[in-house]
């Protein structure tokens, strides 16, 4: 019990020190609370050389956009937590985003903008043939559960010659989407939304990349849309699956399905959602970490014949 409380603080610390990054130099940060610092190292996450404070990557602070929303997505997390503690919403199914206010659906959806650019300048070279499809005039991306619009305004500007559609079942979530368009430029001019449910996309051969954000779907609609995304890409397409990794520590697989189910999701990890995409026949798989303990994507094309 000990140990669980002292985590919760440990993350306490994580969070306020990268929402005080954002505004000054991480060094000064650290020095400037020692005591916060402290529990940072006895964490792992700082070490000493000498003099010199050394942070661990993930505490370093990326572009200011995304880090300004990845710490708040961290701390839109811990209110979570803190509301299932005081019973707040149900703890058996909960409602999923649209139990989340405005802010925290802004906060989540941009901090996914780092996803996009994973899955733009990571994975898609890496897929065999996708940079070429992607570069011709009227290739097309399906972006499912699009928030925001975060990761498919990042794939609109890596793919200037490709068209992304956004798809979302929230329609207060597509209006913020909107807003979000308005004041992106030019790429937004390449991005459309439709407010559809994954499990009735109904187009045939339509997509040369499709991404999935599956542990966002309860495990009936994702079974339901699988058949569909496979149907709707074009032969020799792909679709990039975002999965929860497989863990070996029970406390990680138990507080992986809670919050999943709690947050209108599922429970498959990386390697079922691995056989679930090869029993619905697509070839190829590949599987592209992100962090460590992080999100997995999962890669898989279907046949050209």
């Amino acid at each position: 019990m000990a140990t669980l409380e002292a985590a919760s603080w440990a993350l306490a610390a994580v969070i306020g020190t990268m929402r005080d990054a954002l505004t000054t130099p991480l060094a000064d940060v650290l020095a400037a609370a020692p005591q916060r610092t402290a529990v940072l190292e006895a964490a792992g996450l700082v070490e000493r050389n000498g003099d010199e404070l050394v942070p661990h990557p993930s505490l370093r602070p990326v572009e200011g956009p995304t880090a300004r929303s990845a710490g708040e997505a961290k701390l839109s997390s811990l209110r979570q937590a803190v509301a299932a503690a005081a019973h707040e919403g149900n703890d058996v199914a909960g409602g999923g985003w649209a139990d989340q206010d405005d802010e925290v659906l802004l906060n989540q959806g941009r901090a996914s903008a780092a996803t996009g650019r994973a899955l733009a300048t990571k994975v898609v070279p890496r897929l065999n043939g996708l940079v070429d499809r992607l570069d011709v005039a009227g290739s097309r991306v399906l972006d499912v559960g699009t928030g925001v619009a975060a990761i498919a305004l990042t794939l609109a500007r890596e793919f200037p010659r490709a068209h992304v559609l956004g798809i979302d079942i929230l329609d207060r979530v597509l209006d913020l989407a909107r807003v979000e368009l308005a004041r992106a430029g030019e790429a937004a001019g390449r991005v459309s939304l439709r407010r559809l449910d994954v499990a009735e996309v109904a187009e045939h051969s339509a997509y040369d990349l499709i991404w999935l954000p599956a542990p966002f779907l309860p495990e009936a609609v994702l079974n339901a849309a699988l058949p569909r995304m496979v149907d709707a890409l074009v032969p020799g397409g792909w679709i990039v699956v975002g999965t929860n990794p497989a863990s070996q520590d029970p406390l990680r697989q138990a507080v992986g399905r809670w919050t999943a189910v709690r947050n209108g999701g599922n429970t498959y990890d990386t390697d079922r959602m691995a056989e679930v995409l090869t029993s619905s026949g697509l070839q190829e798989i590949q599987h592209f970490p992100t962090v460590p303990g992080g999100p997995v994507l999962v890669a898989a094309r279907r046949p050209l014949g």
